[in-house]
């Protein structure tokens, strides 16, 4: 099968790599050219998003925010403006769920279709093939989409139609980010009161609020090298995502807005290619108020 993929950063790199193995053609673009030439005889390389829905049977895109996705489906480059009558496409971005909502009645009248599937892993979880992907969309087109789907992932679960797959991402990373700003203000407070970072983890580590990703993340939160799962500034990409789609839901979300303000200034501050694990870091150095 010949599958398309637009979008070769980090997941998308290693999403190339598991269908190549697994058998796959796989036809690619990225906007970065460098980031095409590193795959090696991964992929085939094209011209431009068009050219990929044009060789393609299915079509994989993977970028990181909904102005790109839009270009990539609209733009006189993009997806639609060529002939993708019988295409199907899934979107693995991190969207807001009214930008997946608004563009499947555009595919879908020019004869294709299309589903969202975020998923939940990192890069070695792409390798192994046990991705989780959220999948929004049609029945039909879900069964459709396992062909390929199937290699990447270890559970496949469709929540609903078009945009429910992206707003599930949205509350899983949500979630992860308002844990994460209390974890950075549990760390500063203990250690305002003498405790050290190494104490505190190991209890916290035996806790009932220990999580799986907390446990993986211990490198990193002791300031040691660890690899990069989400950098700061995507998931400040995503919440900024959440909270406009409460807005336009009535959904206040106020423990959201505070996380989304340590992001930000992490951002500013030079921090954003950084893991999410590093931003209790930030938080200590950056943002707690100094006595004499």
């Amino acid at each position: 099968m010949k599958i398309g993929l637009v979008g070769l950063g980090r997941m998308g790199s290693a999403i190339a790599q598991r269908l190549g193995e697994c058998g796959h053609e796989v036809i690619a673009w990225d906007k970065n050219p460098k980031a095409v030439a590193a795959q090696g005889n991964h992929v085939r390389a094209t011209e431009n998003p068009r050219a990929v829905a044009t060789a393609a049977d299915i079509v994989l895109s993977i970028i990181t925010e909904d102005k790109g996705v839009c270009r990539i489906f609209t733009g006189k480059d993009g997806f639609l403006p060529s002939d993708v009558a019988g295409k199907l496409f899934i979107e693995m971005s991190t969207l807001q769920p009214m930008t997946h909502r608004a563009l499947a009645p555009q595919v879908v009248a020019k004869g294709a279709r299309l589903i969202d599937s975020p998923v939940l892993g990192s890069i070695p979880t792409v390798r192994e093939g046990k991705l989780f992907a959220l999948v929004g969309g049609d029945r039909a087109d879900v069964a459709r989409a396992r062909s390929v789907l199937d290699h990447l992932t270890r559970r496949i679960i469709h929540l609903g139609p078009n945009g429910a797959g992206c707003a599930m991402k949205l509350a899983i990373n949500l979630g992860m980010a308002v844990q994460l700003q209390a974890l950075a203000e549990s760390l500063a407070l203990g250690l305002s009161e003498g405790l050290t970072l190494d104490q505190m983890l190991e209890v916290m580590s035996d806790a009932v609020t220990a999580t799986p990703w907390f446990k993986g993340k211990l490198p990193v939160l002791k300031g040691e090298p660890g690899d990069i799962t989400l950098d700061i500034r995507t998931l400040r990409k995503d919440m900024m995502s959440a909270i406009a789609t409460g807005a336009c839901n009535g959904v206040a979300m106020p423990a959201t807005s505070g996380a989304l303000a340590s992001l930000s200034a992490a951002v500013a501050g030079g921090w954003g290619d950084k893991d999410l694990a590093e931003l209790p870091q930030f938080f200590r150095s950056h943002m707690l108020q100094e006595y004499e």
